[in-house]
Parts: structure tokens; C-alpha cells; sequence
């Protein structure tokens, strides 16, 4: 099964956007820490740019947030990255002479729908703002276990 990594590059660019704002933003300097090239990197930013995560300025590589980390949900991010924004996906090419073919779609749906529902809104209680508080937290400790080592 194919997945994205979307969403996650989605909101590697945005934190790293916030903790580096006096460094580095351009779009090699973002793609060499998400592992990934400078287009894609660009291409992102621009969907974040025009759901008004980002602003930029013409002729400037200096990214901003759009609004603060507090006010950018990770539902935000995923609505402005992911083309798909269904989870999970339905097989449309069973066979409806089946039991199980002919009436597998119609009772997925109402189930899928609510998990989609329920995603969305655990995602909508998460901010960018609790993601970077992690992501330091994180290199804290990391750094903490190197030293102890």
C-alpha cells in the first residue's frame, strides 16, 4: 500500500520555518532536513503559502508563519498539503452479484466517514505550536542521552 509522507514534510517545513527564522529558509537548506530536493520543498511552500500558512516576500528567503504556531492546527497543514484527504478508500470494483461484493461499499462508507470525522477532529486539537514544543523536548533528551553515554 502506497502512503504519503506529505502531511509529516508539511509540518517539518512549517516548524522548521519557526525555530530557524533568523537562519537559513531557503528551500535547499529545508530540503536537506527533510532529506527531500529544493522543488518539492518549493512546491509545498506554496500550497502552505495560499492556505495562509506562509507568507513570503518576492525576492526574499524569508519565510514566515502565517499566523502563530498556536493558531495553526494539524488539520490545517493536512488540508493545505494532502491532494486525497480521505484516510481510507473504498474498493469500487467489487462484484455486486456477491454478498459481500454487492453490499461491501455501502456499509464501509458510513464506518470510513466517521473515522475521517474523527481523525479530523483529533487532528484540528493538535497545533503546530504543541509539535515544536516536542520537537525541542525531544532534542533535549536526545542530547541529555548522549552526554550520559
Amino acid at each position: 500500500m502506497k502512503f504519503s509522507s506529505k502531511l509529516s514534510d508539511g509540518v517539518h517545513i512549517l516548524a522548521y520555518v519557526d525555530l530557524f527564522q533568523d537562519g537559513d529558509l531557503s528551500s535547499n537548506a529545508i530540503a536537506n532536513s527533510i532529506e527531500s530536493n529544493p522543488s518539492l520543498v518549493r512546491r509545498m511552500m506554496s500550497r502552505l503559502k495560499n492556505a495562509g500558512l506562509l507568507t513570503s516576500q518576492p525576492g526574499k528567503v524569508a519565510p514566515k508563519l502565517g499566523r502563530p504556531a498556536t493558531e495553526i492546527s494539524l488539520l490545517d497543514v493536512y488540508q493545505a498539503i494532502e491532494d486525497n484527504q480521505k484516510l481510507l478508500h473504498i474498493d469500487e470494483k467489487t462484484n455486486p452479484k456477491c454478498l459481500v461484493g454487492g453490499n461491501i461499499q455501502e456499509t464501509l462508507t458510513g464506518i470510513y466517514d466517521k473515522i475521517q470525522s474523527d481523525a479530523e477532529k483529533s487532528m484540528s486539537q493538535v497545533s503546530l505550536q504543541q509539535i515544536i514544543d516536542g520537537i525541542l523536548e525531544n532534542d533535549k533528551k536526545r542530547k541529555q542521552n548522549l552526554n550520559n553515554e
